[in-house]
């Protein structure tokens, strides 16, 4: 076990903040304890660990297990936000301006970890959030290893790039995974040294994108994460293009018009998505849910 203290420079808010590591409420590698603390696992360069953090007046407590543990503590700053450069952001929509002054600690942090951010964006390609959860849970659980530390039970770690290689096209299917997204998953395992050493956002998205089955959502899903990049629009998205329309211009639009109106926010476009997305506005609902499918008994 090991601890360390930190005290950010600016409000921090560890939910908004960590949010986006989660993938649905049973995520086996993200849990908010009764205390509100919020523990996370990971795949180290050094190995598995178990980080457990907690905001204490203006301080940041954490704890880590694992043999990556070390790893884990030294770049959590930059997990929290600390390499988040807000320079040049200027809120120039009153939605905007109010969701700012609303989530003041929302910081778009990094984990520097691209293929646990790939694999669950693959598996939110083309399907509904819940059939990817479903997915995801079903194989960390057979796949993943427990937590290190006194970590939740049910917390698993995510599998190493052999791992994932070795996958059985039945359990795929088990998992609910059609052949392409796992096809994906397992090319990409295959590249994982050279796209964790991707220097920066740009190199990274080169290499994503050079992956069969990787396109522009799926890097922008990635590198949001992993690089904490506050500009890669998640070009692409069902939903993110209505929410942009409906809350800077009052009306639906398509990637294009989304793109547009976010152009004067270039380099903070994705932070602005953020603000707008936990700001809470939508358009109304038009038309039937898309209902989730079962891969399963296909």
């Amino acid at each position: 076990m090991m601890e360390r203290e930190w005290r950010p420079a600016w409000p921090l808010d560890l939910r908004l903040t960590l949010g986006p590591h989660r993938r649905g409420a049973a995520d086996p590698t993200w849990h908010k304890d009764a205390a509100g603390a919020i523990w996370r696992t990971s795949r180290t360069p050094d190995g598995p660990a178990t980080l457990r953090v907690a905001a204490r007046g203006g301080w940041v407590a954490a704890t880590a297990w694992g043999p990556g543990a070390e790893w884990t503590l030294q770049t959590l700053p930059a997990l929290l936000g600390a390499e988040d450069d807000v320079t040049g952001f200027t809120p120039g929509h009153e939605a905007v301006r109010r969701a700012a002054g609303r989530h003041p600690g929302l910081r778009i942090g990094r984990t520097f970890r691209v293929l646990e951010a790939l694999v669950p964006a693959v598996l939110e390609q083309k399907v509904v959030h819940t059939e990817a959860r479903r997915a995801w849970r079903w194989l960390l659980h057979r796949y993943g290893e427990p937590a290190p530390g006194p970590a939740p039970r049910e917390m698993r770690v995510f599998p190493s790039p052999e791992v994932w290689r070795s996958i059985p096209s039945w359990d795929w299917h088990r998992a609910g995974v059609e052949a392409v997204r796992a096809r994906t998953i397992t090319g990409a395992a295959g590249h994982a040294a050279k796209l964790e050493a991707a220097g920066g956002s740009a190199e990274a998205d080169r290499l994503l994108r050079a992956l069969p089955g990787v396109g522009v959502w799926t890097s922008a899903e990635v590198r949001q994460r992993s690089h904490g990049d506050a500009d890669a629009v998640s070009v692409g998205d069902f939903h993110l293009p209505s929410l942009v329309g409906w809350s800077l211009a009052g009306e639906r639009t398509d990637d294009a018009g989304m793109l547009r109106l976010l152009a004067p926010y270039r380099g903070h476009r994705h932070r602005v998505s953020r603000l707008l997305g936990v700001a809470g506005a939508r358009p109304p609902a038009r038309g039937p849910r898309v209902p989730a499918r079962d891969y399963r008994s296909f």
